[in-house]
């Protein structure tokens, strides 16, 4: 399977989700007939991609045919109206399945949906299933042992990366326009540099994580995957903002992000750090970063090179944190159903038990100075920060299987999330969009992080370089 940007004809499943929900809302095209083509294209290609755990076929489509009565009789529509997506398998559906890849939730069936889901369905999107993913979203690579590995549609043997896994693939793959992810550490952004498409990780507290697994309390972030960077622009202005049911939820006023997105980068200020994020850089990920720099510099932005300050206690905090979070939400299983667990994912959960209290409580009342120090070592010189997603290439599932690749497999593992995961302790909100592809065909993916509830400029200048490129529109050809 070759990496090709595709033939100049394209179908209804090409369709990115503004294009298809503008014309779904202006009658060229029903809610049923795009459902019946992501359905077509899930039964030709998921039994070779494995990026979906359930789908519900027959219940897609009669929301679908609801979807087209409405509008038929003139009621209100929203944004998303008639748009097929699907989710990563962690967000609970009154009734509906929800596995969180696991075998340990493998029949479990939520009582109340998620925040999340109920604001993309008022706002007309069909949820057709849930997505692969990594076990309890617990690793970077997409490996699921329970339910199989989810299979880069780019090459088959290469890692799809995760924990976002079936999202990433399935915008690739062309099987739904959308998808929520999760990210505590990159598992957004990683999956969409991997795969080839544009996903966010907004600032901590900008979407309600009610009805999400939870994972690390205050690291976990909820944030979209999609086409085009004004694409995750449409869906974010629908899941944000403030949520009575859960009180983390920042009531920040949400803006129209989309309305914002008008090319114009001119007095944006990039900076590129300098130091550890940008050593050991493969060079076709390097000449596909500095391609990516020059169409912003084209655009109106500048760049220069950036020091960050206090990334020592950035690093070593964030370990702390997410390890320590991740063990408390699954203390009880890990005593009571141990071997239910993948034999990685219980080596990655093990060692939080022996962090000592003080030291978590040492991270948690540092982080508000940390993030202090750094914004103003950094957003006093720079708007936004730039580097690669993944500083290498995308290796194989066999060379990032650490069951049976021993140390060279965990190094791999590791460095997929140098990039992204100390950001998730700032909470800093955070883009991967593709930039370009190596020289396996794999797409590359530039980083771009900004100010707290800075997203809007995030968007902004991602929806520039893809105005001027055409990296985020290249398909993959699957059989």
């Amino acid at each position: 399977m070759t990496a090709t940007s595709g033939s100049n004809q394209r179908d209804l499943t090409d369709l990115t989700v503004v294009e298809v929900a503008d014309a779904i809302a202006r009658g060229e095209v029903t809610a049923v007939s795009v459902t019946e083509a992501c359905l077509a294209r899930i039964a030709r290609l998921d039994p070779v991609l494995n990026a979906t755990i359930w789908i519900e076929a027959q219940a897609s489509l009669e929301a679908a045919a609801e979807a087209d009565r409405r509008r038929a009789q003139g009621a209100p529509i929203g944004p998303l109206h008639g748009v097929p997506m699907a989710h990563k398998d962690m967000y609970y559906q009154a009734g509906r399945r929800c596995t969180c890849g696991s075998a340990i939730r493998g029949e479990f069936r939520p009582d109340y949906t998620a925040t999340v889901i109920e604001r993309l369905e008022a706002a007309g999107a069909i949820t057709l299933g849930g997505l692969n993913m990594a076990e309890f979203a617990q690793n970077p690579t997409g490996h699921n042992n329970h339910y199989g590995d989810c299979r880069n549609p780019w090459r088959l043997d290469y890692i799809t990366a995760g924990s976002s896994s079936g999202s990433g693939a399935a915008i690739a793959a062309r099987l739904v326009y959308a998808s929520l992810g999760s990210d505590t550490g990159g598992s957004v952004r990683v999956p969409a540099s991997a795969c080839g498409v544009t996903g966010l990780k907004p600032t901590q507290t900008r979407v309600s994580r009610h009805g999400a697994m939870p994972l690390s309390f205050s690291c976990d972030n909820v944030g979209p995957l999609a086409r085009s960077a004004r694409d995750c622009a449409r869906v974010m202005r629908v899941i944000a903002g403030a949520d009575p049911r859960d009180p983390t939820c920042s009531h920040e006023a949400v803006p129209d992000y989309e309305a914002a997105l008008d090319g114009d980068l001119r007095g944006f200020r990039i900076g590129v750090p300098e130091g550890a994020l940008m050593t050991d850089v493969d060079p076709a990920v390097q000449q596909a970063f500095d391609a990516a720099l020059a169409v912003l510099r084209e655009r109106g932005a500048t760049v220069q090179r950036v020091t960050l300050p206090v990334m020592d206690e950035v690093q070593a905090y964030s370990a702390v944190v997410s390890r320590s979070e991740g063990t408390t939400a699954h203390r009880r299983w890990m005593r009571e159903r141990q071997g239910d667990y993948a034999p990685h994912l219980s080596a990655r959960i093990y060692p939080g038990f022996a962090i000592p209290a003080a030291f978590y409580i040492e991270a948690m009342n540092r982080r508000g100075a940390v993030l202090r120090a750094f914004s103003a070592g950094v957003f006093a010189k720079v708007d936004l920060l730039a580097m690669p997603t993944i500083a290498r290439q995308i290796p194989t599932r066999d060379e990032t299987n650490i069951e049976t690749g021993g140390v060279a497999a965990l190094q791999r593992y590791g460095g997929l999330t140098r990039n992204t995961r100390w950001l998730s302790y700032l909470g800093l909100p955070a883009i991967s969009a593709p930039c370009g592809f190596d020289e396996n065909g794999l797409p590359v993916g530039l980083q771009l992080v900004g100010r707290p509830f800075g997203e809007g400029r995030l968007l902004r200048a991602a929806d520039a370089m893809q105005r001027d490129t055409d990296w985020h529109l290249a398909a993959p050809v699957l059989g």
